[in-house]
C-alpha cells in the first residue's frame, strides 16, 4: 500500500486567525495520525495573510504535541532564508522533544514575495546558488560529530534527522539524486516537469548513507467529499486563492462559493484549471479512481495531499475519505 501523507499550510480562513490557524493544523494532525497517515508536513511562506506558518518549526511542535505516533516534518524549509546551523538547532529541538518523529524537507525557493524575499535573506543570490553547500553542510550538522570538529549543532548533532529535498523543477531532482536522498515534487501546483523530474531522479540516484533506493514522494492537491458536487463546491476556495495570487492580491483564505462563473476571466480559469490537473476532487470513489490512474503512472513510493479546504470539519472529512480511498486501491491491488 502507497503510504499517504499530509501537506499542511495552517490557512488563516476568511475571519479567521492565526491562532486558530495553527490549532486547526494540530487539530487535522490528529484525524491524520487516527487515519493511518504517514507524516505530516507543514510548509514555510512568509508575508501571506492566508498563512500562519511562517515560523515553521514552532508550528511543526504545536503538531507534534498534539499527536503520537505520526511523522511531523517541514514540507519544506526554504533553506536559502536561513543558515545551515539555525535550522540544524532548530530541528535537533525538535528532535530532541519528539524523537524519531521529524522530517526535514528542504526547498530553495523564497517562498514569498520578492520584497519580504529581500528582506529575510539580504543576498538573495547567494542564498540560491549556496543552495548545494548549505545542504551538505546541514547534513554534516545533523550528522556523526567528526573529531576535531568545532561548528556543532546543540541540540541537532548525532540526531541524523531525514532530509528530504523538494522541488517543482528539474534542479533539486537532479541534487536529490546526486546526493542520494528522497525527493518530493510538487505537482499539486507545477504539474509540467513532474514525469521528467522524477525521470531524472531516479536515474541519476546514486545510493548513499541515507538512502540506498530512490524514493519519490509526490504532492497533489485533494479535496475529497460524500458527494462530487459538495467536494467541488469545497474546491472554489482554492480556484479563489489561485486567482488571487495571480492577481498578486493575497488574502484570507476564502469561503467557498456557488459558482466561479464572475470570479475569475477565461484566461484565469484556464490558468487554475492547468495549475490543478492533477487535483483529486471528488467523491471517495472518484478520488480513488483519480488515485489508481495517478499512482500508475508516476509510480509514487509516497502521496502527500494537500487538502486546502475552507471548513474544519470539512477538510477533516477529507482526511478520512483519502484514508478510505487508499484502503479501496490496496485492496484492489
Amino acid at each position: 500500500m502507497v503510504p499517504f501523507s499530509i501537506l499542511d499550510l495552517s490557512h488563516i480562513v476568511d475571519g479567521g486567525t492565526p491562532g486558530q490557524a495553527m490549532n486547526e493544523s494540530r487539530r487535522l494532525a490528529q484525524e491524520a495520525e487516527a487515519n493511518g497517515y504517514n507524516r505530516f508536513w507543514l510548509a514555510e511562506h512568509h508575508g501571506m495573510k492566508g498563512i500562519a506558518s511562517a515560523a515553521t518549526s514552532l508550528v511543526i511542535s504545536h503538531a507534534a504535541a498534539g499527536t503520537q505516533s505520526i511523522r511531523v516534518g517541514s514540507g519544506g524549509i526554504m533553506l536559502p532564508n536561513h543558515s545551515p546551523l539555525v535550522i540544524a538547532e532548530q530541528f535537533g529541538t525538535l528532535e530532541a522533544l519528539y524523537p524519531g518523529r521529524i522530517d526535514l524537507g528542504l526547498g530553495r525557493a523564497p517562498g514569498t514575495d520578492m520584497r519580504t524575499a529581500q528582506a529575510l535573506r539580504r543576498n538573495m543570490e547567494a542564498g540560491a546558488e549556496h543552495f548545494p553547500n548549505d545542504v551538505v553542510e546541514l547534513q554534516m550538522l545533523l550528522g556523526s560529530t567528526q573529531p576535531g570538529q568545532t561548528l556543532i549543532a546543540v541540540p541537532g548533532a548525532d540526531t541524523h534527522i531525514p532530509i528530504w529535498l523538494l522541488g517543482s523543477s528539474h534542479y533539486s531532482a537532479q541534487l536529490a539524486g546526486m546526493l542520494g536522498l528522497p525527493f518530493a515534487f510538487a505537482s499539486h501546483f507545477a504539474p509540467d516537469m513532474l514525469m521528467s523530474a522524477l525521470d531524472i531522479y531516479r536515474e541519476r540516484f546514486t545510493p548513499s548513507q541515507y538512502l540506498p533506493e530512490p524514493y519519490a514522494m509526490v504532492g497533489v492537491m485533494g479535496v475529497a467529499a460524500d458527494t462530487d458536487a459538495e467536494a467541488e463546491h469545497q474546491f472554489t476556495s482554492m480556484q479563489q486563492s489561485f486567482v488571487a495570487l495571480r492577481r498578486n492580491a493575497r488574502g484570507q483564505f476564502p469561503r467557498p462559493v456557488e459558482t466561479m462563473i464572475g470570479l475569475w476571466t477565461e484566461m484565469e480559469k484556464g490558468f487554475v484549471d492547468h495549475a490543478m490537473s492533477y487535483a483529486m476532487v471528488g467523491s471517495a470513489a472518484t478520488v480513488s479512481e483519480k488515485l489508481d490512474g495517478f499512482l500508475a503512472e508516476t509510480q509514487a513510493d509516497e502521496l502527500i495531499i494537500s487538502m486546502p479546504i475552507y471548513d474544519l470539519e470539512a477538510r477533516l472529512r477529507s482526511v478520512q475519505l483519502f484514508a478510505q480511498a487508499q484502503q479501496q486501491l490496496s485492496k484492489a491491488a
